[in-house]
């Protein structure tokens, strides 16, 4: 799987640079992902801006994923979905579950109040 990693203050911004998440990725897509809960610095923030298309299995692979992180006191989200993509999430219901904004700048937002809400808590 082919990413553009930009490592921020307190965040990483992935950008998958591939056109399909299909099913044969997911073990990929948890190893890339996961790592960085280990890292000082684990929020990230996965932009699929070219995501055209996403299969089931890659779908639940980012579900799973992104539990782990909240699990861990840590925040994903996922941004710049094309519509084709959020189509098909809000059809098959994963949608719901993902943390996703229309924008990187956004993105960044949720993660530095959820850093804010850890920090009041």
């Amino acid at each position: 799987m082919k990413v553009k990693i930009d490592t921020k203050e307190k965040m990483h911004v992935i950008t998958i640079t591939e056109k399909n998440l299909a099913a044969n990725m997911t073990e990929e897509i948890k190893q890339n992902l996961l790592k960085y809960l280990g890292e000082p610095v684990a929020n990230v923030i996965v932009n699929l801006k070219n995501i055209a298309e996403i299969e089931p299995e890659a779908a639940q692979t980012l579900a799973f994923v992104q539990q782990k992180f909240y699990e861990q006191n840590h925040s994903m989200v996922f941004c710049e979905l094309q519509p084709e993509v959020t189509a098909f999430l809000d059809k098959t219901g994963f949608l719901e579950t993902l943390n996703v904004t229309p924008t990187e700048s956004e993105a960044y937002d949720m993660v530095q109040m959820e850093e804010i809400e850890r920090e009041l808590l």
